[in-house]
C-alpha cells in the first residue's frame, strides 16, 4: 500500500515510514483489507492528514478507533460521512457545542469543515475490521500516532490539544505543556457523559479564547 499523505506531513514523518514497525504495519493493513471488510476505505485512511496540513495544525482532537459500522468512518475521528446517522458520541459532542457556543446544532456529522480550519482529528488507530472494535490495535498504529503527537509537540507552538477520556489523556502524556494548551475532560460517549464527565466542559469556547489570545484565527465550529 503506497502512503498517500500530504506533502507537509511526508516531510515531517518520512523517517517514521522507513522504520521496521511501520513497514510491518502496512503489510498487516494490506492483508486485512484483502481478506476482510475494513474501515475507513483505504483511500481515506490518512484523511486526517490530507485535510489538515502540518503547517496548519492549530487544534488536535485524539480519538481511539474508527467507527466500525458500514459507511460511517471517513478517516477523521468522531466524524461520519454525509447522510449517516450521528453515533452517540458525536450526538453528545454536538450537544456540548450547542450549549457552549449558543449556536444551532450542526446538520452534518462530516467534520471535514473542522479539519480544513486546522483541527487534526486523529484516531490512535487508523483502521478497524467491520464490526470488531479494537481489531487493529497493538499492530503499530499507536506507535505511529504517538510519533505524530510528539512531532507536533516538539516542532510547533501554541497548539490546543483536546483530550477527551482516559485513553486520550494517556496519549497526551508527552505533550510539552509549557508550549501548548491542553484541555482535558471525560469522553463524550453516553457512559461517561451521563455520569457528568462531559457536559459543561466548554472546550469549544476555551479553544477559541486561547487561539484569539495568541492572535490566531478561531475555529468556526
Amino acid at each position: 500500500m503506497s502512503i498517500k499523505i500530504s506533502t507537509t506531513w511526508t516531510n515531517v514523518l518520512s523517517s517514521e515510514f522507513e522504520k521496521p514497525y511501520f513497514k510491518d504495519l502496512i503489510s498487516f493493513v494490506e492483508e486485512e483489507y484483502s481478506d476482510s471488510i475494513c474501515y475507513p476505505p483505504k483511500s481515506e485512511i490518512f484523511s486526517a492528514f490530507d485535510f489538515c496540513s502540518f503547517d496548519d495544525v492549530k487544534v488536535v482532537v485524539i480519538g481511539q478507533d474508527p467507527y466500525h459500522g458500514f459507511g460511517q468512518a471517513n478517516g477523521l475521528c468522531f466524524s461520519v460521512n454525509e447522510g449517516v446517522s450521528f453515533p452517540p458520541s458525536l450526538v453528545n459532542i454536538f450537544k456540548e457545542l450547542v450549549g457552549d457556543l449558543n449556536q444551532p446544532s450542526p446538520k452534518s456529522g462530516n467534520l471535514e469543515r473542522w479539519a480544513s480550519q486546522g483541527v487534526l482529528l486523529l484516531n490512535a488507530t487508523l483502521t478497524v475490521r467491520q464490526g470488531e472494535a479494537g481489531s487493529h490495535q497493538q499492530k503499530g498504529w499507536e506507535i505511529f500516532t504517538d510519533a505524530v503527537i510528539q512531532k507536533i509537540s516538539n516542532d510547533k507552538e501554541n497548539v490546543v490539544f483536546l483530550l477527551w477520556g482516559g485513553f486520550a489523556k494517556k496519549k497526551g502524556v508527552k505533550i510539552d505543556r509549557t508550549k501548548h494548551h491542553v484541555l482535558e475532560t471525560g469522553h463524550p460517549s453516553p457512559l461517561s457523559a451521563n455520569r457528568g464527565f462531559w457536559f459543561g466542559n466548554k472546550h469549544f469556547s476555551k479553544t477559541n479564547a486561547f487561539l484569539k489570545s495568541k492572535n490566531r484565527i478561531p475555529i468556526k465550529w
